[in-house]
């Protein structure tokens, strides 16, 4: 029988920095090496390393100057990486057109089903007899699932063992719901996600992807949060979240 999952971002990788030899610069120590590399970047476009204006001295007062005047192109130099679980196949077609992401997808050619679970969409959850039915249709198309996968492998002529087996699961998997889980491994510079976070985090988004927007944003406030504290997160009244910027 299929098992329920639910959504987890976890950050597991960001952006270094080492201030290169010869230059007269000190990044601020409250800076993150994301922030502090975007501020770097800044500078060597102008060599004012000795930070000559007051106003835009720190790093915070730096970085929200870029934000207001939209000089985004700096945020491209740090990135970010999320692994995503609890994904259903569905929102991660969507996750996939945001192209300047880079993405790792598990491998339904290679992973049974019976290794994911399914993400059952809200408006379905918070009913007891739409979610009997909608696991019931899950259980169905696995069912379905075993039944070709066994009856193709039985078919094929190919020798290779494990090419047969894909061969079979990559034709079977056609009959899997668009709610099955997917993992995802996503890294994106900080300019792509501010792009990601301010077209996904708003009310009129898909539910599924405003959610991974804001539990993102939520990651990334902690990492770098000069860069996104601009963002402002309020509740909705279904009790679920939404995000905005002046700047996004």
């Amino acid at each position: 029988m299929a098992q329920a999952t639910t959504l987890a971002v976890q950050l597991i990788a960001a952006t270094e920095f080492r201030p290169p030899h010869g230059v007269d610069w000190t990044a601020d120590e409250t800076a993150s090496d994301a922030e502090a590399l975007v501020e770097f970047a800044g500078r060597a476009c102008y060599e004012s390393f000795n930070k000559p204006n007051p106003r835009t001295a720190s790093n915070k007062a730096y970085l929200r100057h870029i934000l207001e005047v939209g000089h985004d192109a700096l945020l491209e130099h740090s990135t970010a990486t999320v692994y995503i679980t609890g994904l259903s196949r569905s929102a991660s077609h969507e996750l996939v057109r945001h192209r300047h992401f880079s993405f790792s997808q598990l491998s339904q050619r290679y992973v049974h089903p019976d290794e994911t679970r399914v993400v059952v969409p809200e408006l379905i959850a918070r009913d007891e007899e739409l979610t009997r039915l909608f696991m019931q249709a899950i259980d169905e198309s696995r069912f379905a699932y075993d039944e070709i996968l066994s009856s193709l492998e039985g078919r094929l002529e190919e020798a290779n063992a494990l090419l047969r087996k894909k061969q079979a699961r990559q034709a079977a998997r056609a009959v899997l719901p668009n709610a099955t889980e997917t993992r995802i491994v996503v890294t994106g510079n900080y300019r792509a996600w501010r792009h990601f976070i301010g077209a996904r985090a708003t009310e009129q988004a898909d539910e599924e992807m405003r959610g991974l927007a804001i539990a993102c944003l939520k990651l990334l406030q902690e990492q770098s949060p000069v860069l996104f504290d601009d963002f402002h997160i309020t509740a909705l009244p279904d009790g679920s979240e939404m995000a905005s910027s002046p700047y996004a």
